[in-house]
C-alpha cells in the first residue's frame, strides 16, 4: 500500500469529452475502510466545475447528435458498455469493494447487475414502436402520442452501491437520448469514474456523460438548482432528499427522489414448521439484515417473527451472526466487510448505545471486533449485531441506521404483523415468510412498500420497477417506468384536411 503522499492525484472531472482537475486545483484522498488508508487521490470539484459541466451537458443535448441518435443505435451503445463491463468485471469487482469496503464477490455480483443494467435499457428501447396512435374518431385526424429525452439530467449517487446505482440512472437517461451530469458520493467515486471510461471508450459523444467528483454541499446543490438542469435524481438520505427537492422546486424541475427505508422482514410460525423451513428463514434473516454490512438501502433491519417461535429463532440467529467472518474484503473466506467510514460506524454505535439504553437486550455484536491480519486496528469494523426486545418507540426501530443492526419484535396475529410491518414513516421493500399461499397473498397485498418480497429477501430484476412509498421516496428506477422517468411526453394531433372553423362570425 502506498503512502499518500505517493499518491498521484487523477484528473477526474469529466466535461465535454475532456478529463481535467477541479477549477481550485482542490483533491480529495479516497481511502479504503478495510485500513483508513488512501489508496487513490481524486479532483474535488465546486460550483465552478459544476458549472462547467452542466453547460458542456447542455450544448450537448441542445446542439449535439445523441438525443437524435436513433433508438436502435443508442441500444447498440449501451449493450456495448455491458460487454466492457463484463471484459473488466474483475478489476471493477476490487476497486468496488476498495472503495466501498465490501467484499470482492459482492462487487463482481454489483458489475453483474450493472450490465443487465444496460442491457435491459438497451433491449427496451429496440423494441418498441415509435409512438401510440390515438383514436381522433376521424380519418382526417392522425393523432400520436410519443416520447422525447427530458433533457440534461443531474444524477446524485450515494456511497454504499456506487457503481449500481449509477448505472440505475445513467442507463435509462442515455437509452431515452438524454445529456447528464453525474456526482458519485465524495468518498467512494472510484467506479462511477470507470464507468464514464467505459461509455467513452464505448463511443459515446462528447459532453453527453459528464462527471464532477466532490461534496454535495457544492457540487450535488448546484446539480439541484441549476437552471439549465431538467431532472434531478437522486439517492441518498431523507434529510439530503428533501433538500435537493427544495433546492430544484424553484425551477419546477423533475425530481426523482429514493431515499431508503426501514424495511420489515415478517416471519410466520408456519414457515419454521419444518427444520428445512426454519434453517431457510434464518439464513435469509441474516442475509436481509448483515449484506454489505447492513449498508443497504432495503436491508431487512426489522425482524418482525411470531412469538411462538421467537425464543428459537432468535437463539440461532444470534449464533450464527456471532460466526459471520469480519475482515478486507479482499480478502479469501471474508463474509462480510467494514462499514464505509468513521464516521458511519460511529452512528451505529450511537444507535445500538440508545438502544440498550431504551430497554432492547443485546444477543449477538454490539462492538468493534479484535483487530486480525484480516481485520486491520485502523478499519471500521463493527460486528453483527441482533438486539432482541424492541419496539417501535425505539430509535434503532423507527430510523434507518444503515449498518450491521437488525432489532427484534413479535407478533402474534396476522393483523398484528401487518400493523408493525406498516408503521414506519418509510415503504421500500418488506419480506413475508410463510407456507400458506393464501396469507403470504394477503399480507403482500396490505403492506405498504414498493417490493415485497415473499419467502425470499433481496433479489431485484432490471424489468421490475423499483422505489417505495411515503418517505422513501418519489418515482421510479428500473422497469418501463424508470425509462419513463427519463422522458417527456407529448401529442402530436394532426389535421389532414383542415378549413375553417367559423367559431367567430366576420
Amino acid at each position: 500500500m502506498a503512502e499518500s503522499n505517493e499518491l498521484q492525484a487523477r484528473s477526474t472531472i469529466h466535461a465535454g469529452g475532456e478529463w481535467r482537475a477541479a477549477v481550485s486545483g482542490a483533491t480529495r484522498e479516497i481511502l479504503d475502510p478495510a485500513d483508513a488508508l488512501p489508496f487513490a487521490v481524486v479532483a474535488e470539484g465546486d460550483e465552478k466545475d459544476t458549472d462547467l459541466a452542466i453547460a458542456a451537458a447542455r450544448r450537448a443535448f441542445d446542439e449535439g447528435e445523441w438525443p437524435r441518435t436513433p433508438a436502435g443505435e443508442r441500444a447498440a451503445l449501451l449493450r456495448r458498455v455491458a460487454d466492457l463491463l463484463v471484459r473488466d468485471r474483475e478489476q471493477l469487482g476490487l476497486l468496488e469493494s476498495r472503495d466501498a469496503g465490501k467484499t470482492v464477490e459482492e462487487g463482481r455480483v454489483d458489475i453483474d447487475c450493472v450490465a443487465d443494467a444496460f442491457r435491459y435499457f438497451a433491449d427496451l428501447i429496440a423494441a418498441e414502436s415509435p409512438g401510440r396512435v390515438v383514436d381522433a374518431g376521424s380519418p382526417d385526424i392522425h393523432s400520436v402520442v410519443v416520447h422525447e429525452p427530458i433533457g440534461v439530467c443531474s444524477m446524485i449517487t450515494p456511497w454504499n452501491y456506487p457503481l449500481l446505482q449509477a448505472s440505475w440512472k445513467i442507463a435509462p437517461a442515455l437509452a431515452a437520448g438524454n445529456t447528464f451530469v453525474i456526482k458519485p458520493s465524495e468518498i467512494t467515486p472510484m467506479t462511477t469514474i470507470a464507468l464514464i471510461e467505459l461509455l467513452v471508450e464505448a463511443g459515446l459523444p462528447a459532453g453527453v456523460a459528464n462527471i464532477v467528483t466532490g461534496p454535495g454541499h457544492s457540487v450535488g446543490a448546484r446539480l439541484s438548482e441549476h437552471p439549465d438542469v431538467d431532472l434531478v435524481s437522486f439517492t441518498g438520505g431523507l434529510i439530503s432528499g428533501t433538500k435537493v427537492a427544495q433546492a430544484a422546486a424553484p425551477g419546477v424541475k423533475k425530481v426523482a427522489l429514493e431515499l431508503g427505508g426501514k424495511n420489515p422482514n415478517v416471519v410466520f410460525a408456519d414457515a419454521c414448521a419444518t427444520e428445512e423451513g426454519f434453517d431457510t428463514a434464518v439464513d435469509q434473516a441474516l442475509n436481509a439484515a448483515f449484506i454489505h454490512s447492513g449498508q443497504v438501502c432495503s436491508a431487512g433491519a426489522r425482524l418482525i417473527i411470531e412469538e411462538s417461535v421467537r425464543d428459537r429463532f432468535v437463539a440461532e440467529l444470534a449464533r450464527r451472526a456471532e460466526k459471520i467472518r469480519l475482515g478486507r474484503g479482499t480478502e479469501d473466506g471474508v463474509e462480510c466487510g467494514p462499514l464505509v467510514s468513521e464516521q458511519q460506524r460511529a452512528k451505529v454505535e450511537m444507535y445500538v448505545e440508545s438502544a440498550l439504553k431504551e430497554g432492547a437486550v443485546l444477543r449477538s455484536g454490539g462492538k468493534r471486533p479484535e483487530p486480525s491480519p484480516q481485520r486491520p486496528e485502523n478499519g471500521y469494523f463493527y460486528e453483527p449485531t441482533v438486539l432482541d426486545h424492541c419496539h417501535r418507540e425505539m430509535r434503532v426501530v423507527r430510523e434507518e441506521v444503515f449498518g450491521p443492526v437488525l432489532t427484534v419484535e413479535t407478533f402474534r396475529t396476522e393483523d398484528e404483523a401487518v400493523a408493525l410491518a406498516n408503521d414506519t414513516e418509510y415503504g421500500l421493500a418488506g419480506g413475508v415468510w410463510t407456507a400458506d399461499a393464501g396469507r403470504a397473498r394477503r399480507v403482500a397485498g396490505r403492506l405498504r412498500h414498493g417490493t415485497i418480497w415473499i419467502n425470499d429477501f433481496h433479489p431485484y430484476l432490471p424489468q421490475a420497477e423499483w422505489g417505495g412509498f411515503g418517505k422513501s421516496g418519489v418515482g421510479r428506477e428500473l422497469g418501463p417506468a424508470g425509462l419513463a422517468e427519463y422522458r417527456e411526453t407529448k401529442h402530436v394531433y394532426q389535421n389532414l384536411a383542415p378549413k375553417p372553423v367559423r367559431w367567430f362570425a366576420g
